[in-house]
């Protein structure tokens, strides 16, 4: 079942494999821990060729972002019971801590931007001036 257009970040848990389906189409995957300090493990899967260099590429530990949309799945385990996975299909894979290769940006160059305190004590807006 789909859910949603999902995008996370996380630390790559599992090495990526590529498989091929009976059509002979590529099917790359991997195991993405989202949470940050507890495991909470997403399977990513990526059927697109254009990703296909993206992700061989990534190794156990790298940091990434995923775009995609998020799906659940209820699989039956040996003993019986039934767990429920979640997977993201997706459309977009970055790595996170390398310069990016789109012209002109500096996502991923992990600056850090430090505001003085009184910053934006001149920007503070009065609630009756909320339009909404």
């Amino acid at each position: 079942m789909s859910l949603a257009k999902s995008v996370v970040t996380g630390t790559v848990y599992r090495t990526p494999e590529k498989r091929f389906t009976q059509n002979n189409i590529a099917v790359s995957a991997f195991v993405l821990n989202i949470g940050e300090r507890d495991e909470i493990l997403v399977r990513v899967v990526s059927r697109r060729t254009a990703l296909d260099e993206t992700v061989s590429s990534l190794s156990k530990g790298e940091k990434v972002l995923v775009e995609g949309r998020l799906q659940t799945a209820t699989v039956k385990m040996d003993d019986g019971s039934e767990k429920r996975i979640y997977e993201i299909d997706a459309n977009t894979i970055e790595k996170m801590g390398e310069a990016s290769v789109s012209a002109g940006s500096d996502f991923g160059t992990e600056e850090i931007v430090k505001f003085e305190s009184d910053d934006m004590s001149n920007e503070l807006i009065n609630e009756d001036e909320i339009p909404f």
